[in-house]
């Protein structure tokens, strides 16, 4: 791409995952230039498969992406690989700005990024996120239902995972990792009959690429077939300091402020999918850029008018 591609873009989308693509896809339809900034890291990448999706149930979630791209430049919309590291606002709206130098004026933008997970500090978690290290029920419930699963208690809301989980198998044992545990939290375990293994956590051990069990402090592997963990999640807002955007706290991390539109309080600025909702899987974050995008279309059909306008009445004068 040209450093100084100079053709005002009606939407630039910052995210090509669900939100992003779905946002983009719309936008493209209405026949606005949209162009779409793509880092390439999506979140659920490590995933074998996209679950509850309809129609696309167990899609790998590389095509799901590369079937998306394709249909949004199937109406002309543009995707490109890039990160975008600065925005500047601009009389047209904004320059945004990539990390090789180019410059993409815009006049509205449609953040679709999603979130980094902070996976917990304790051996052979990341090595199995995704596979045999799960967070989400609704995502992974069924492929781990009636087997022996482990809730790791490292997060606030870990408790809170092992009473959703145990939907799914009632072969559910509850790790403190020698942490204290609310005692709301203990009494919602003991009416379940979840046991609380209160040893120290030394790693998640895996053998062939599949999770085997946790050892624990004093070495005892507890045997387990899944291991379940909450994250800590972040969302990435310095590239839109300069226009003002910033995060705000939400109980599992850090999140883009938005109305139930998606528009963030920085005027010509929106937001969609899991950076401005963490609960979304992936069918809610495309509706949710969806949602967004025919806010931003209805942006700029009545920008439009009240330009026409002037000029109609500027000519009668």
């Amino acid at each position: 791409m040209d450093t100084h591609d100079r053709e005002l873009r009606d939407v630039v989308v910052v995210g090509g995952g669900a939100a992003g693509l779905g946002a983009a896809l719309t936008l493209a339809r209405a026949r606005r230039r949209v162009t779409v900034v793509d880092a390439g890291e999506p979140r659920n990448a490590p995933a074998e498969g996209v679950h509850g999706l309809l129609a696309l149930d167990g899609v790998g979630p590389v095509e799901l992406l590369a079937r998306g791209r394709a249909e949004v430049r199937g109406y002309d919309g543009e995707v490109i690989d890039g990160e975008v590291v600065d925005t500047r606002a601009a009389g047209h709206g904004f320059d945004v700005i990539l990390r090789d130098g180019a410059v993409l004026p815009t006049r509205t933008l449609l953040i679709g990024t999603g979130v980094t997970d902070e996976l917990p500090d304790v051996p052979g978690v990341r090595e199995q996120w995704g596979h045999g290290v799960l967070h989400c029920p609704y995502c992974h419930g069924w492929e781990v239902r009636d087997q022996r699963i482990g809730i790791l208690g490292t997060h606030p809301m870990s408790a809170h995972q092992a009473v959703l989980f145990h939907q799914w198998s009632r072969s559910i044992t509850f790790f403190s990792g020698g942490r204290p545990i609310e005692e709301q939290d203990r009494l919602h375990l003991a009416a379940l009959g979840i046991p609380i293994e209160e040893r120290g956590l030394s790693r998640v051990e895996a053998d062939g690429g599949r999770v085997v069990g946790v050892r624990v402090d004093d070495d005892e592997v507890i045997g387990l077939d899944a291991v379940v963990v909450a994250t800590r999640i972040t969302v990435r807002v310095e590239p839109y300091a300069a226009i003002g955007l910033v995060a705000v706290d939400h109980p599992v991390g850090t999140v883009i402020p938005t109305d139930e539109f998606g528009a963030t309080p920085v005027p010509g600025v929106w937001a969609a999918g899991n950076c401005a909702d963490p609960m979304a899987q992936v069918g809610g974050a495309a509706a949710q850029g969806t949602r967004a995008a025919q806010q931003i279309n209805a942006a700029l059909i009545m920008a439009d008018l009240k330009k026409a306008i002037e000029v109609h009445d500027g000519a009668r004068v």
